[in-house]
């Protein structure tokens, strides 16, 4: 199986830990090498967070592990890239 580069997910997560908290975390998971995270939605409750991971072989596992550690829950996976290189999406006549 191609490994897998780069990973977009969508997470709900509790507003603890806070959001530099929670990023930090999964940024030390062994193959994570960058990790970022953007609020997307805020309520009383949850926060809804865009992360993007990259890496040399990304662990699912161990991220969605870690996610539900700290509390959140993986909503879905928007973005995965495989391969020995990361390929950037580039408009084309069908995207209008």
């Amino acid at each position: 199986m191609a490994a897998v580069r780069r990973l977009v997910i969508d997470v709900l997560k509790p507003h603890d830990p806070p959001l530099l908290t929670f990023t930090d975390q999964l940024a030390e998971i062994a193959s994570v090498d960058g990790a970022t995270a953007s609020l997307i939605e805020l309520d009383q409750e949850v926060q809804n967070v865009k992360l993007t991971f990259e890496g040399d072989d990304l662990d699912f596992e161990a991220i969605d592990e870690t996610i539900e550690n700290l509390g959140g829950s993986v909503h879905s996976v928007d973005q995965v890239a495989c391969g020995d290189a990361v390929v950037t999406d580039r408009r084309t006549l069908q995207d209008g």
